[in-house]
């Protein structure tokens, strides 16, 4: 797979203290060698182990056949870590090394990296799972550039970009995520020699994180694209509830908008609407809604078998710059009328699956 030209967009280095950071990142490849380790040396018995709790749970409750699906996947995924770990220090040397940090080649290696990474991870789970994808309107992700904003509802759906738009088309994503994410090494080392965003949620300095979320959209190649999630975290009928309420309290205008969403949580009006108005010069802009993935926020919820034999539907929209509307309260709107569409059709795929 090759992936087209990145454009020279900016890199944002690692904020911090040095010796903070580099403990960071030995913490966690110590963590994911020793994890690799212990699982490939005992996987014999664990299996074992497994394949005992899920015949006592499939007599007693009738329950999906969960721990020995979910076991070889943690295994492919520390592989696929510890595979990225390998690589990067390659990828460093034969684009430069220190001599040469924006080199446009060690991008596009990176992004070709990601994008293997981001398909043997969700590739594993489908296959163990016995998952299918149901796409629609792929075709309309074909050329970049473009903002791409996702609904987020699971850990998985952070590979969406990569796997269904980057290896189809050999398109490299600019993120913005959360800080979070940096507890995996790959993402955090090889996160700084892409253009990428990590934003600190209550951040004490919101404007320089708009600011920086402004700047990623900035010399995108047609090789391109940005995503976000406007959510900002995963929804629970608490979370929207409660982000339901705070706005009634604080942004009494837009709460009618915010109180007709079921589904979703209300999108956070920063960083999407500082990347609206970016767009507005004249880059396009592309939802993504899915269903399927909901409720599988940890771990915990995939052992739970919420996966095993699940759909998965994936759906674009696409909307040219030049239909954006001008002004803050107008953007506002706009935005809320895209996020109502798109919890209009979760709801429409919860309905269509509900039993009669």
């Amino acid at each position: 797979m090759r992936v087209q030209t990145p454009g020279p967009g900016p890199l944002f280095p690692d904020e911090g203290p040095l010796m903070p950071r580099i403990a960071r990142r030995v913490l966690g490849i110590t963590l994911e060698v020793l994890a690799f380790v212990l699982m490939t040396v005992l996987s014999p018995l664990i299996m074992l182990v497994a394949a005992a709790v899920d015949l006592s749970m499939w007599i007693s409750k009738r329950k999906p056949w969960v721990y020995v699906r979910l076991l070889p996947g943690l295994w492919i995924f520390l592989f696929g870590e510890i595979e990225a770990l390998v690589k990067l220090p390659f990828i460093f040397v034969f684009t430069g090394g220190p001599f040469n940090g924006g080199s446009i080649r060690r991008r596009r290696w990176i992004y070709v990296l990601r994008i293997r990474w981001a398909r043997n991870h969700l590739g594993a789970v489908r296959i163990l799972f016995g998952m299918k994808f149901d796409v629609e309107n792929l075709e309309l992700t074909e050329k970049g550039p473009f903002i791409l904003m996702l609904r987020h509802a699971s850990i998985l759906d952070n590979l969406i970009g990569d796997v269904f738009i980057g290896h189809t088309f050999g398109i490299g994503v600019r993120y913005v995520i959360k800080q979070e994410i940096r507890a995996l090494p790959a993402i955090d080392i090889g996160g700084r020699w892409i253009p990428t965003v990590f934003i600190k949620r209550g951040s004490p300095d919101p404007e320089t994180e708009i600011k920086a979320v402004r700047r990623l959209t900035h010399d995108m190649s047609p090789g391109e694209i940005l995503a976000m999630y406007p959510e900002g975290t995963r929804p629970t009928p608490r979370k929207i509830a409660r982000a339901q309420e705070v706005i009634a309290e604080r942004q009494p205008e837009i709460a009618p908008l915010a109180d007709r969403l079921n589904h979703l949580l209300p999108p956070r009006l920063g960083g999407p609407l500082a990347l609206i108005d970016e767009a507005a010069a004249g880059t396009d802009i592309v939802l993504c809604g899915h269903y399927g993935f909901d409720g599988v926020r940890t771990v915990a919820d995939i052992r739970a078998g919420i996966l095993v034999g699940k759909t998965i539907r994936i759906r674009f929209w696409r909307y040219p710059a030049a239909e954006l509307p001008s002004g803050e309260r107008a953007r506002t709107e706009w935005l809320y009328d895209r996020w109502q569409m798109l919890d209009d059709w979760v709801g429409e795929q919860i309905a269509a699956e509900s039993p009669d």
